[in-house]
């Protein structure tokens, strides 16, 4: 489907997704009425599918200056939270079809595919750890030239223009690509455990020089890699056949439709955030009956897009704070090598113009990154708790008492 088929108001999308499900009934006919499955087992199913297709939906709605932005992953994460429960919640109302084959086998994979995405998801948190290590370096430009520091002087000096202009170096060479960094630092965080997000000064001390901001330590091992783990989340998951749905009673296609927003949304996360050795090459090969794969589909070529523009190629994330806070730091280091002392007036007014685009960036960094921090962590620990719950139910259904 081309992808002007996508655009304009939010009616098509809806109307695309809704067509699709008399086709669904008569391609897979067992994903709607289940041999042997209740009528609200089916009510259920087709529910979740709706609701997943409806909310991927919202998301793709979003015009081009909101995608990827902090308020839209945040959103992002909370529609895998939404799914994620909801799924939980059909395996929980059949957990005794759920320890029967094939649906054991096919939950077994499902598990494994999360567990690899909590990688990913430390990954992030390092990711996020880096933005903040810029915001940082931002605050510094603010302090240095904003209407705080200048107090009762006439002008701003070659003194706060230098302390500025090499925060806006570090900034510039630390948000290169992440590919050559050096040494990783000693101490760091393996798992979502303890973290104190009010930057202590533990953690301060860590990154005091260029050399510690630019080499910052992953999480993960230095050979992991956020391609390769997308890859291997992704790898055979195939929708269900007609027999597999047969035998599951339909449970197989909430299944695979949990595997494919677990496999978008972890790659989102890797679009959009610093990430060691990113990589967007997946292929998301949905099936057009699922009511759910047109907005994934068009958000999928949409990042893409936007990943393939001139300015963004060589991006270490595609965040749109991120693509703000470059430009805003290029635009205001240009004009800190051009001024001449003293400044003009005309100098001046441009430099707070600039300073005041600035503040902006850093408040917008302010409000959304640590709530985005904290919902990472709660996908990691939904994830963790999830899997332990479909374990423990499987111990109990093969150990009997």
């Amino acid at each position: 489907m081309p992808a002007t088929d996508y655009q304009g108001t939010s009616s098509p999308l809806t109307n695309i997704g809704r067509s699709l499900l008399p086709v669904r009934r008569d391609q897979v006919h067992a994903m709607e009425s289940p041999i042997g499955g209740s009528a609200s087992n089916e009510a259920e199913i087709e529910s979740f599918q709706r609701r997943v297709a409806d909310r991927f939906h919202d998301l793709a709605s979003v015009p081009s200056d909101e995608l990827l932005s902090l308020p839209w992953v945040r959103k992002l994460l909370d529609v895998f939270l939404c799914c994620q429960e909801e799924f939980r919640v059909i395996l929980f109302n059949n957990i005794a079809l759920v320890k029967k084959s094939p649906m054991d086998r096919l939950i077994a994979d499902f598990y494994e595919r999360t567990v690899k995405a909590l990688d990913v998801c430390n990954a992030i948190r390092d990711g996020i750890e880096q933005i903040r290590q810029w915001q940082k370096l931002l605050e510094i430009v603010l302090c240095a030239l904003g209407d705080s520091n200048v107090g009762y002087q006439r002008s701003l000096g070659e003194g706060q223009f230098r302390r500025a202009r090499k925060a806006l170096i570090d900034l510039a060479i630390g948000m290169l690509d992440e590919k050559d960094s050096g040494q990783a630092l000693a101490h760091r965080n393996r798992s979502f455990g303890r973290h104190n997000t009010s930057g202590s000064h533990s953690k301060d001390h860590h990154h005091r020089s260029l050399g510690h901001f630019r080499s910052l330590s992953w999480s993960v091992s230095r050979s992991w890699s956020a391609a390769r783990q997308l890859q291997a989340i992704g790898n055979n998951l195939a929708a269900p056949r007609g027999n597999e749905i047969l035998a599951t009673n339909g449970l197989a296609v909430p299944v695979y439709t949990m595997g494919s927003v677990l496999l978008f949304v972890m790659w989102a996360l890797v679009a959009a955030i610093p990430c060691q050795d990113r990589g967007l090459q997946v292929h998301f090969n949905v099936p057009r009956q699922f009511p759910w794969s047109a907005p994934i589909l068009w958000l999928h070529e949409r990042i893409l897009e936007e990943s393939k523009k001139r300015d963004r190629k060589n991006a270490c994330g595609l965040l749109r704070e991120i693509y703000q806070m470059e430009k805003c730091s290029r635009l205001l280091g240009e004009l800190a090598d051009s001024v001449q002392f003293p400044l003009s007036e005309d100098k001046e007014r441009e430099v707070k113009q600039r300073v005041k685009e600035l503040e902006q960036v850093l408040d917008a960094l302010k409000e959304d990154l640590e709530p985005l921090e904290k919902q990472v962590r709660e996908v990691f620990h939904r994830i963790v708790r999830s899997r332990t719950e479909g374990l423990d139910s499987f111990a109990r259904g093969h150990n009997p008492e």
